[in-house]
This record gives C-alpha cells, structure tokens and sequence, in this order.
C-alpha cells in the first residue's frame, strides 16, 4: 500500500497505527489494523514470528523511526512457537471471540426466520381481513399479544436489522416495522399491557385504509399532484370505518384514523394539535413517519436510519410529541441498525444489532477483506470500551468493494430479539 511504510517489528511502539500482514485468525487482536497503545500490544506483537509490519504515519500519533545507518538493529524478540502462539493466553481470548462470532452469526440467523415468519402472518391476516373477519381479527390479536409479552417482559431488548430474503412479504413489513417500533416506544414509557396490546392492533392495521386505493395510486414513484394526495388522505377515514366494521376496540380506531396527525398541527385528517391526538396515536405517528423516510415509495428517495433520525429530530421536531421523540431517538441510538460507521480506529462497518438499554456500544459488521464475507467480525462495542463510532457514512461515499461486503439492506427492516441479560455475549 503505497501510505504504508514497512518497519522491522522491534521498532514498533506505542503510537504507530499498524497493518498486520497476517491472516485475521492467525493473530490475537480484534482487528488486523489499529494502533498500538499499551506495553502488552507491543510483547505480543513481537511474539508473533514476524519480522517486520506495516505503518500508516498519517494514523500514528508518533514519528516512524528508522534505524539508524551505523548501528545494527537490535535483535528482535524470541518468537513464540505456533504451538505456544495457540495456547497463549491472547490466543485464547480471540478464540473465545470468534465463538461468540459464530453465536452471534447464529443467532442472527434464528432472528432472521422469526421475522420472515412473523411478516408472512401479517400478509395472511390482510389477505383474509375481509373474507374471515372474525378469525382474522382473533388471529391478529393472538399475534399481537405475542409480542407485546416478549417485548414488555424482556429484561433486554435488542434491535436487529434484517436482511432482504423475504420471498415476496416486503409489502407486509412497512405494518411490521411500525408495530415493533412503536412496541420499542411502549416498553420504554412503560405502557401497560393492555394498552400496549391496543397501541399494537392499532399499528398492525394503521394502514388498513389503504385497500380502498387503487395500486396505481400507490405504486407511483413521482410525487402525487394534489387530487392524488387528497385521495391518499382520505384512508385514514376508510381505515376508522374498515375498523369499526372489524369491531376493533376504540383506541385501536384513533390510532388508525389519527396516525398521520402532527404535534404541531400540520398533519391530517383533523389537523389536530399537541395531545388533541391521543398518545397512542403520536407513538404510531413516530414509528410510520421514520419507516416511511427509510424505506419510501421511491427507493431512490430514501435515508440511512443516521439521516433520518437527524432529519427528525433537527427539522421536524415540531411535528412529534418531544417527549416521545426523546424515547425513541434514544432506544435506536444515534446510530440504528443499518448505518454505515467508521470507527475510531480507521475501521469501517455497519451497524446490525443496537441493545436498547445500552444504545451508545451496538455491534458493528466489520469490513476486512482478510475476511469472507459469510464470516464477517462483528465487534461489539460493549466489550470494547476503548472504541467507539466516529461518524455515519453515506452509502454513496463508501467505496464499491466496502459498500458489497457489507451489503446495505435495499429496505431496513428491524426485529427485536427479547432475551435475558446473559445472553448478551452470544447475540
């Protein structure tokens, strides 16, 4: 790499950004590439066999020295043998961290099925809304109930962002992802159960209006001119009408008629103000206007989760409850689960896993390209107290080769993962 400088390893100190030249499972530390910062770096690094390591001078925080012409180098240190490398303690550690890889790979894998399974649920709950209304609405209820238990009685709750293999439900998860993330809300504020199971109907079938538009009005791709978007509005009545027909309770109703209402007045049907709207409704209202940002009717349109929480919060604020806007800014983290990052160390990833009770230290997907991709690290950032995000990356501005391996959903898409502090390590 033509801003490396190669350097014999006992020159190595504390401040030099260095490159390993090694496989990622041949050595102990977390990333190939970092800089050192402590006396034990250095000794394991000239335990390592290798004679000499590469240097990026404008990450180091010191001077690359050069030996001096007149004088030998002095000699490097013994090296360990593959045997002792492989049952040092370093090297234990890093194997230990490769398992919880593989678990955390695992684990996502299961997260990934549940979600397919529960988006395949919704679409036969909309298929059969109108020919077995009753069933259906049970059916629906039971599904909701399900979650709201996993959700609310978890001692954590983890936000993961599913993949794109959806096999055609991709038209069911906009409901998906408003019910989980207004579930998110719930737990947060503590909501009760029974509320909680409202807000949860009401999310489901917030859209439930829609029926009454034709396909053509809501697959275009261009702005709606004025009747269009007039029409459009008007599923927000049909909806409250469709649910009163289903015999949704009452709350359930307003969640479906006044979703699209702002804090500020400026929404519809009702431009209603502040808590003129319910607050169920206003949850609703948070999690639908986020989704919508994320994954619009335009891909071409859409934001990373990074500018759409921003955009929320910096120029929209007005439109959402405040208070409620805090909780949901602050169970996603600054950085949700899709956002490219660098992190302090140079590193680029992606965010895939934010744990709502510690938001700031989620997992990142790591680019190496020592890598496969199918066994990409993910470093969790809870057990990496000296690390942390740096700043979002733009898709776009993430060059082609980073940007394939860490393959950005074309939709962003979350599920929860309810589980028990002990399980931590291994999701």
């Amino acid at each position: 790499m033509a801003d490396t400088l190669t350097i014999p390893i006992d020159q190595v100190q504390i401040g030099l950004y260095i490159h390993l030249d090694l496989k990622w499972f041949q050595h102990p530390f977390a990333f190939s590439h970092f800089k050192v910062k402590t006396e034990d770096q250095l000794r394991t690094l000239r335990g390592l066999g290798i004679d000499t390591v590469r240097v990026d001078p404008a990450l180091s925080d010191v001077p690359v020295p050069s030996a001096a012409p007149d004088q030998p180098p002095p000699p490097p240190a013994p090296a360990m043998s593959a045997e002792a490398r492989a049952e040092s303690p370093v090297m234990a550690a890093k194997r230990q961290m490769m398992e919880r890889i593989r678990e955390q790979r695992e684990n996502a894998a299961r997260i990934e099925q549940a979600f397919v399974d529960t988006a395949r649920a919704i679409r036969d709950i909309d298929r059969n809304l109108f020919s077995q209304p009753a069933e259906t609405v049970r059916v629906a209820g039971k599904l909701i109930g399900q979650i709201t238990e996993s959700i609310l009685s978890a001692p954590e709750l983890a936000i993961n962002l599913m993949g794109d293999k959806l096999g055609g439900e991709e038209v069911y998860v906009h409901s998906l992802n408003v019910t989980m993330l207004s579930m998110m809300i719930a737990r947060d504020i503590k909501l009760p159960h029974e509320l909680a199971n409202v807000l949860g109907m009401g999310a489901l079938l917030h859209d439930v209006g829609m029926k009454n538009i034709p396909d053509k009005v809501l697959n275009k791709l261009d702005a709606y001119n004025h009747a269009e978007q007039a029409f459009v509005e008007t599923h927000c009545h049909g909806g409250f009408e469709i649910g009163q027909k289903l015999g949704l309770a009452a709350p359930a109703l307003a969640i479906i008629r006044d979703h699209h209402e702002m804090f500020d007045g400026t929404g519809y049907p009702r431009h209603l103000q502040g808590e003129a709207t319910g607050v169920l409704a206003r949850i609703v209202s948070i999690a639908n206007h986020y989704d919508e940002l994320c994954n619009p009717r335009n891909p071409a349109e859409s934001l990373t989760p990074h500018e759409a929480l921003s955009l929320m919060f910096a120029k929209m604020r007005s439109r959402f409850d405040p208070k409620l806007l805090q909780v949901f800014i602050r169970c996603l983290g600054v950085y949700p689960p899709g956002t490219i990052v660098q992190l302090a160390n140079g590193v680029v990833g992606m965010v895939v896993n934010v744990n709502t009770a510690k938001p700031t230290r989620p997992q990142v997907m790591i680019y190496e390209a020592s890598v496969p991709r199918e066994e990409a690290i993910v470093v969790d950032l809870e057990q990496q107290p000296d690390l942390n995000i740096v700043k979002s990356i733009r898709p776009s501005q993430v060059p082609k080769d980073i940007y394939n391996y860490l393959s950005p959903r074309k939709r962003v898409s979350y599920y929860f993962d309810a589980r028990d502090p002990g399980r931590r390590s291994q999701s």
